[in-house]
């Protein structure tokens, strides 16, 4: 290797090992890292390590985010985004319903494997009381917060999903809109609520009047939740539903009631799974969540950390835009159609 750039074993080693006192002219330095790539060479990690008293991993423990298919997108991010920084990532995941010992013999586990920091995440957006250990090396939650902002923190905005939502449906013309959320204390049924009746007050609407209906957040839930809020007096002509999985049993009582989805009723959800939203008939319009985002946001912010050396409790977390995803599920309501006609 030396040999073919031209220079010293230790100017090629100064050079790979990115040693910040070496003096190397930028021109060596080009000759070395050139040479490396032609013959397949790379850094020293465990030199590197060595002399920086850092391992190059990052962990990550997870409430059950590994199992979850529409969450895989957030581990994603993190691992890209860590790799990019040359850094590596070790997942740990964990039942969400799991007691805290458990949680904090995760957290151990990587703190024995010498990890330089560790990302948090749980499955949706909650506050928690962390794991004792958790703050001994740098941290950051993902999709979580806690109570007294001791970690950095990144979420979704969900009043700010909520409000593109409700926007979506006033905009093809709905004046009657109703939400069916869920029945769980957890920040995202409180954030969805509130933006779901400030969106439709700021568009002249009536937000504190406007029809809600609670169950829980699945298919039956959506299902029974529909039903009632389209079985009663002057029902809505959409629907803003807390997540997909509701949004599909909204579809079924619909149908079962004979109305065409978006003729008779446009439906928009809340998540963007894969699995569900783009697979529905017509296509579901809907939020997503940003957990590829999220990920890599708290990769990047936990290596600044880390590279710092700083601990970096933050009292308010980062929230990250939920866009929305206009599929086939929305139109204008039947009676301006025909007005129209």
């Amino acid at each position: 290797m030396a040999r073919a750039a031209g220079v010293s074993a230790t100017t090629v080693s100064h050079v790979l090992n990115d040693v910040s006192y070496a003096r190397v002219s930028p021109e060596t330095r080009e000759k070395v890292k050139t040479a490396a790539a032609e013959l397949g060479y790379g850094p020293n990690r465990l030199a590197q390590a060595l002399r920086s008293r850092r391992s190059g991993v990052l962990g990550l423990v997870s409430e059950d985010v590994a199992t979850t298919p529409h969450a895989g997108r957030m581990i994603l991010g993190a691992d890209q985004a860590a790799r990019a920084r040359g850094y590596t990532l070790m997942l740990s995941n964990t039942a969400g319903s799991a007691g805290t010992d458990l949680r904090e013999a995760d957290v151990e586990s990587l703190l024995e494997r010498q990890v330089d920091g560790i990302l948090y995440a749980t499955m949706y957006h909650r506050c928690l009381q962390p794991p004792a250990n958790l703050g001994k090396v740098p941290a950051v939650l993902v999709d979580a917060v806690t109570a007294d902002g001791g970690f950095p923190a990144v979420v979704p905005n969900e009043y700010g999903g909520a409000a593109a939502a409700v926007e979506a449906l006033h905009a093809a013309g709905h004046t009657r809109i109703g939400f069916l959320n869920n029945t769980e204390d957890v920040p995202s049924t409180h954030q969805r609520l509130k933006g779901f009746r400030e969106t439709l007050d700021r568009a002249g609407l009536d937000g504190a009047g406007a029809p809600v209906v609670t169950a829980s957040s699945d298919a039956d839930g959506g299902y029974a939740a529909a039903g009632r809020i389209l079985d009663g007096g002057n029902p809505p002509s959409g629907l803003f539903c807390y997540n997909d999985r509701m949004a599909m049993g909204a579809y079924r009582a619909a149908a079962e009631r004979g109305l065409a989805i978006p003729a008779d009723l446009s439906i928009v959800g809340f998540d963007d799974q894969e699995l569900i939203a783009a697979n529905l008939h017509p296509g579901l319009t809907t939020v997503a969540l940003p957990h590829y985002a999220m990920g890599a946001w708290a990769a990047d912010r936990l290596i600044d950390m880390i590279e710092a050396g700083t601990a970096g409790a933050e009292p308010e977390p980062v929230l990250l835009a939920c866009p929305l995803v206009s599929r086939g599920s929305v139109a204008a309501p039947a009676d301006r159609v025909r007005a129209q006609g």
